[in-house]
């Protein structure tokens, strides 16, 4: 009787936390969205080039329907106007979705690979895009060639990953795993390779900036054409985002419950792969933010991927907006973001592995 008095008291407050744990976690969405609003705003603010917020609000104005019933005169520059819709904006976007593809694939590849050292170049998809558009600078080509040829790479990179761990006996997860280590370092190679061979002054410093990763000189058109795969590889993520608790409980476990667990393991593969080679092949390298980024979620919000994606996908934005805008303003010579995140992400990591618990 008092093992079942016990047990119901335990059901009770379980009961009691959850709905109050749910309750903390969509007050946490919430406060991420209106953060990333209002630094979205903020973002068009600053740079080199002053210009204000009433100003940035005419712009705006002007471009819609409303300027047509009412209409104002211009009180700002057309210089302010093409700095505002030309530069600032596709950057601010570009910024904004990458940030929120690469937390998000990273957060997918923790869950399904059941490792919290899993990042979006765990199946060699980075390395392969680097490839690409080494590849396509060394011909010659420029800015839409070029990440056309990222992302070719970078998707046929995870196809041989997937068609080498699909022969390897033993566990699957394992096999891709590994499987992704030497298919990418057959890719670094490559590109180690292309560097060798290159115009030391012309094509070899493309390439290296590229590696680096930059948001600076995105389009509007560009980005329409990189958010396509984003949004399809966004989309079953997010509606399929529960059943990544069900697969750490083990395939046998997820069978029972209903869910086919080797072909939620594909979808979720598949789409992380595309989310992550279209940020890639639009922005370059940019390490660490589909690692560190889905731990900094964690953090607040626990390991339930309802809420874990996300925030993930909110936090990612604003992490990667934040040390672009740094990057840009800093100092009067911009800095490749890919090394920013570097300098900020590593040490935030090795923050967290020291804390007993943080990084699992």
């Amino acid at each position: 009787m008092k093992k079942h008095a016990m047990t119901n008291n335990s059901e009770k407050l379980i009961n009691a936390v959850q709905p109050k744990r749910a309750r903390i976690n969509r007050i946490v969405v919430i406060v991420l969205i209106i953060s990333l609003v209002f630094l979205f705003f903020a973002s068009f603010f600053l740079g080199r080039y002053p210009i204000t917020a009433k100003e940035v609000m005419g712009i705006f104005y002007s471009k819609t329907f409303l300027n047509n019933i009412w209409p104002i005169d211009a009180f700002w520059t057309s210089t302010q106007e093409a700095v505002t819709m030309n530069i600032r904006l596709p950057r601010i976007i570009l910024a904004c979705l990458v940030g929120c593809c690469l937390s998000t694939a990273g957060a997918t590849y923790q869950g399904v690979f059941q490792n919290p050292m899993a990042s979006p170049d765990i199946l060699g998809a980075t390395n392969g895009a680097a490839f690409g558009a080494a590849l396509a600078l060394l011909n010659g080509q420029k800015n839409f060639v070029v990440m056309i040829s990222a992302f070719f790479f970078s998707i046929l990179t995870v196809v041989l990953v997937n068609l080498i761990a699909s022969r390897a006996k033993g566990s699957k997860i394992l096999g891709l795993v590994l499987s992704g280590i030497m298919v990418s370092s057959l890719f670094s190679a490559g590109t180690s390779y292309i560097k060798l061979v290159a115009d030391p002054n012309d094509v070899l410093p493309e390439i290296t900036y590229w590696l680096m990763g930059s948001l600076a000189g995105a389009t509007i058109k560009e980005i329409g054409y990189a958010i396509i795969p984003m949004i399809i590889g966004t989309i079953p993520i997010f509606l399929l985002r529960w059943r990544i608790n069900i697969l750490s409980m083990g395939d046998e476990e997820a069978r029972t419950m209903g869910v086919n667990a080797p072909r939620v393991r594909l979808i979720m593969i598949i789409s992380s792969t595309l989310i992550t080679a279209a940020s890639v092949s639009i922005s370059g390298v940019i390490g660490w933010v589909g690692l560190v980024v889905p731990h900094l979620a964690r953090r607040l919000v626990g390991n339930n991927y309802k809420y874990l994606i996300p925030s993930s996908m909110l936090f990612g934005s604003i992490f990667l907006l934040l040390v672009d805008n740094v990057s840009r303003n800093l100092w009067e010579t911009e800095i490749p973001i890919g090394i920013l995140t570097a300098v900020i992400g590593a040490p935030f990591f090795i923050y967290l592995i020291i804390r007993r618990g943080d990084y699992e």
